[in-house]
């Protein structure tokens, strides 16, 4: 089991890495979908090189919001909010930022039973 600050700090990179991802996602479908050239014919390079990135990065969002609910011991509320955030795009920023803010990625009490 990671330590609580291994595991803040992998949580951090990761959520970081994903929602830029999800952000290189988003402008390779622009290229691809609406800024179409004059033969009526997208660039895909983008939604190529961007879709594999983006789904390892999701799937490991997934598995390390799974571990650090349990290293820092949220209670079902928390990750499922935490699980949700995957799916808009740059959510995972705010649920970063707010799960820092409000303690949920601080280091646990020793012996505490209490759900955050």
């Amino acid at each position: 089991m990671l330590s609580p600050p291994t595991a803040a700090r992998a949580f951090r990179v990761v959520a970081i890495a994903e929602a830029c991802s999800w952000a290189g996602l988003l402008i390779g479908m622009f290229f691809k979908h609406v800024a179409v050239g004059s033969d009526g014919v997208g660039n895909d390079i983008g939604v190529t090189v961007f879709g594999p990135i983006h789904g390892a990065l999701f799937v490991a969002y997934v598995v390390i919001t799974l571990v650090v609910a349990r290293v820092f011991r949220w209670n079902l509320r928390t990750l499922v909010i935490g699980l949700v955030a995957s799916v808009p795009p740059l959510a995972t920023l705010w649920f970063e930022r707010w799960a820092r803010r409000t303690g949920r990625l601080a280091q646990p009490a020793s012996g505490s039973a209490s759900a955050r």
